[in-house]
């Protein structure tokens, strides 16, 4: 049986060439023209021997003509014979010769059929021709049926490809051209035309039937093929798998790998199918079981199953079946194929894994645990459920990120999760929320003493020593504390009051624990005011500059201002730079008002003689931005003043990422000529490694060490020597900021500060107050304010014992400080200044000191030695007991 071609290819093959359609030329389907090439291929293998015959043929027949020239009348034919065979053979060699050559057998085969083709046809002209000569010469039956034969056997030889086909139309063109010989034009020609003209339409059907078997021989074999090869690539490298049962659902077909995995390679077959495979009930849609599937012949999909058999893999499996029912209708068995979902759990399990669990520590991750805090505070166990929350932040991490390396850093978070957790223990569910900020959720506790005791443990635990790679580190860790209901009964409430709270541990120092209270809030409100009229004010323009002078210590002159921004709030009034600058870089604003800053500064020293410089701060968060260099350079370019006369104020924070990116940063300043400070010089990190490398042009000293550094006992003056010292060798210049009375001038110029700024030569001024003040004497600034400095003074009434000159007397101390009193009652003829005595401020202990001035009962006396204070508190204290 043969599927008939459809219509579209019955039509394409009516139009086919006359070669085509006997099964001889070119055929457009690929069916065809792949058996058209195995059959040429097949006739270019066997030409040897077919020439050997043709050539053993023409011996024989050459023979005969030479032996027994009279034989039945060949003597005559011989000749036209033997020419004949050595043109057939010779055309026949060439045709096969032509198929053997490698190109010529790369190329199609309906091209080498259009070769073979054009042949045939130049043989049969040939032939023709031949036969034409031989048919008036005497013939007889014996010679035409040699013709006939040669014939037959050129067309067979030549188109072998369809032998069969060939040879019957050669053996019709043979009696043919017997009959046109022997009995010329007449009616046995035409009835011999006619049969050949039926022999050739049947020729042609059997061409399109032997067409039509082959195509449809080749497309089964091909799907079939085709379709095996599949489902064995399938099962063997898929997850898919097939089974089969029979009437009683047994089964009669496995996939091998499945039956491997059940333990049963070579038993399987013949098994119920319900004793290999157990379900999983708690899949959705299998409330009937297998077997009842199997019992009803009804079809069922999906089914999530898993191995019945012992000694089986653990794996499972979707599997679905269907009945099969023959023509008659009547039940057959099973069909049915199944999929492996033991990777499709395990990835299940693995994202459900990571949905709530943190990948590197294995805690509960963010989304976990506030899963966990909305379900603790939604339960309703009493009249309130209390639930108390820690939110945690590592101190100095980063450094340990930055020192020894990522992996370092995981590794040490892997060692803080284990420790939380034995801190923790079963008390609470702890999480990790990214970074180093952890979670502890704590139900059922709400007395703060378990709290913060909990919370110091949790403390002194992770500020214990880790060892990494090798390494000892250290860190530290801040805990914010929130107690639901009172601090707020929804978990956003509750977390934002524990991160109000950790942000009140991080600026108490860090290393410490801090619960809410409502004026964190208050305070993170106020803060939030202060961002927004911020916000209003960088759009509006509402700042403006002063300039503080900074005066050379050995000329007195002006040499420079620098820049300080002011705000002047229209309801808040005159808002310190210290309170809004840090809300600037935390909401971003920083960089829009450093460039204010930078830009306005420029445009404004730009009036000022050429010889002055302007300083202008640069915050860490503009110093990490690659494109400072850039807006430098367009500050100076837009105001016109000369590079080195700007000059940049860095503070140490900017070394907190000491990377390579900030040695490019400071590369590309110096590159354009501008001036660097490093400002509040030994406030910050204590490392001195980066004044080797970052070409500073001036170390500024701040005025925490300048401060009451001319009072007897401060050790303040050894700092600033010291610094003075250092930037010497290093080649820079110093300021000592802060300066505010008037003897700290000849300290500070003693101990070889090349610059002073502060108070002592004036306030903050406008711009154009500045350029007023570097008209007046040639820029000499003049000093004001108080001549001397003195300690803090304590106010107070108590009497002392006095002794001067031998004479004891009683005074009253009205206020007193580590360096002196004023002492009310002490009179004194004469010129009292550098009048010694003696004062009793501890019981039996007198204290030495001089009278620096007296006028009206009040005079001031300063102490050889600077006094403990403490000391007298102590000594009040003392007193009053042994009074009692």
């Amino acid at each position: 049986m043969y599927a008939p071609l459809p219509v579209a290819d019955r039509r394409a093959r009516d139009r086919l060439p006359i070669p085509a359609v006997f099964g001889l030329g070119e055929e457009t389907r690929e069916q065809i023209a792949a058996m058209l090439g195995r059959k040429l291929d097949q006739a270019a293998a066997v030409w040897p021997l077919t020439f050997a015959a043709q050539a053993l043929a023409c011996a024989l027949l050459i023979l005969i003509g030479f032996v027994a020239p009279s034989a039945a009348g060949l003597g005559v034919l011989v000749p036209v014979i033997g020419i004949h065979a050595a043109i057939l053979g010779s055309v026949s060699s060439a045709i096969f010769s032509l198929l053997r050559l490698p190109r010529l057998r790369r190329w199609p085969a309906y091209q080498r059929n259009r070769i073979l083709m054009l042949l045939v046809a130049s043989t049969s002209a040939v032939l023709l021709s031949m036969l034409w000569t031989v048919a008036h010469l005497p013939a007889g039956p014996l010679q035409l049926g040699c013709f006939a034969a040669a014939t037959g056997a050129l067309i067979v030889t030549a188109v072998g490809v369809h032998a069969v086909r060939a040879a019957t139309l050669g053996l019709g063109i043979g009696i043919v051209l017997m009959l046109a010989i022997l009995a010329g034009v007449g009616v046995p020609l035409g009835v011999a035309l006619l049969f050949l003209g039926c022999l050739v339409l049947a020729t042609r059907q059997l061409a399109r039937i032997d067409h039509e078997m082959e195509l449809g021989r080749t497309e089964a074999a091909g799907e079939g093929r085709l379709a095996i090869r599949m489902i064995a690539e399938f099962e063997s490298y898929g997850t898919g798998w097939f089974w089969e049962a029979d009437r009683q659902g047994r089964v009669t077909h496995l996939s091998a790998k499945v039956a491997e995995d059940l333990g049963l390679a070579d038993t399987a077959v013949g098994q119920p199918l319900i004793d290999l495979f157990r379900m999983d009930s708690d899949t959705p849609g299998t409330e009937r079981t297998l077997a009842f599937h199997i019992a009803s012949r009804t079809s069922f999909s999906d089914y999530s199953v898993c191995a019945a058999t012992e000694g089986a893999v653990e794996r499972w499996w979707s599997i679905s079946g269907r009945p099969v029912v023959d023509d008659l209708g009547r039940f057959q068995g099973f069909i049915g194929s199944g999929s492996d979902l033991t990777e499709q759990r395990r990835s299940e399990a693995e994202i459900t894994r990571l949905a709530l669990f943190d990948g590197l520590t294995g805690l509960a991750n963010r989304q976990r645990m506030r899963l966990s805090l909305d379900k603790t505070l939604a339960q309703n166990t009493g009249p309130y459920r209390a639930t108390s929350l820690f939110l945690m932040d590592l101190d100095r991490f980063k450094a340990v990120n930055d020192t020894l390396g990522h992996q370092a850093g995981d590794a040490l978070l892997q060692q803080v999760a284990q420790r939380l957790q034995r801190g923790i223990a079963d008390a609470g569910l702890v999480g990790r929320l990214g970074g180093d900020e952890f979670k502890v959720v704590l139900p059922g506790i709400d007395n703060r003493t378990t709290l913060g005791a909990l919370a110091r443990e949790v403390i002194a635990s992770l500020s214990e020593p880790y060892f990494i790679n090798g390494a000892s580190v250290t860190i530290g860790c801040s805990i914010g504390i929130a107690i639901a209901p009172e601090d707020g009964d929804t978990s956003e409430t509750l977390v934002r009051n524990a991160d109000l709270a950790l942000y009140a541990a991080k600026a108490d120092g860090r290393g410490v624990a801090r619960f809410y209270s409502d004026d964190m809030l208050t305070g993170a409100r106020t803060r939030k005011l202060l961002e927004d009229d911020l916000r209003a004010a960088v759009s509006q323009g509402a700042f403006h500059l002063c300039y503080q002078p900074v005066v050379s210590t050995k000329t007195t002159r002006i040499v420079g201002y620098e820049a300080l921004i002011r705000w002047f709030h229209p309801t808040r009034g005159l808002v310190s730079p210290a309170d809004f600058i840090p809300v600037a870089e935390e909401c971003g604003l920083i960089e829009a008002i450093g460039e204010w800053v930078l830009r306005t500064a420029c445009m404004e020293a730009a009036r000022w003689p050429g010889t002055v410089r302007v300083a202008v701060n640069v915050s860490p968060i503009q110093f990490a931005n690659p494109a400072l260099p850039a807006l430098v350079t367009s500050a100076l370019a837009q105001s016109g003043i000369a590079p080195g006369r700007l000059e940049l104020e860095i503070t140490e924070g900017v070394f907190l990422d000491e990377t390579a990116s900030s040695e490019r940063m400071f590369r590309a300043l110096k590159t354009i000529g501008v001036r660097l400070a490093l400002d509040d010089f030994g406030t910050g990190y204590s490392s001195l490694g980066y004044l080797r490398n970052a070409p500073f042009d001036k170390i500024k000293i701040d005025q925490s060490f300048v401060k009451g550094a001319a009072e007897p006992g401060n050790r303040n003056a050894a700092i600033i020597k010291a610094i003075v010292t250092l930037a010497d060798t290093l080649g820079m210049e110093t300021t000592a900021e802060g300066v505010e009375v008037q003897d700290e001038i000849d300290l500070v110029r003693d101990l070889g500060c090349s610059h002073i700024q502060g108070y002592v030569y004036g306030r903050p001024v406008r711009a154009d107050e500045a350029l007023l003040q570097l008209g007046v004497e040639d820029a000499t600034a003049t000093a004001s304010g108080f001549k001397v400095s003195r300690a803090p003074r304590t106010k107070m009434l108590r009497s002392a014992r006095i002794m001067m000159d031998g004479v004891r007397g009683d005074v009253r101390i009205r206020d007193i400080s580590t360096s002196g009193a004023m002492l009310d009652g002490l009179r004194i003829k004469g010129n009292p200044d550098g009048v010694e005595m003696q004062i009793e401020l501890l019981e039996d202990q007198m204290v030495a000191a001089r009278v620096r001035w007296a006028r009206g009962g009040k005079a001031g006396i300063e102490f050889h030695e600077a006094f403990d204070l403490d000391s007298l508190n102590q000594g009040q204290g003392t007193r009053l007991r042994r009074a009692g």
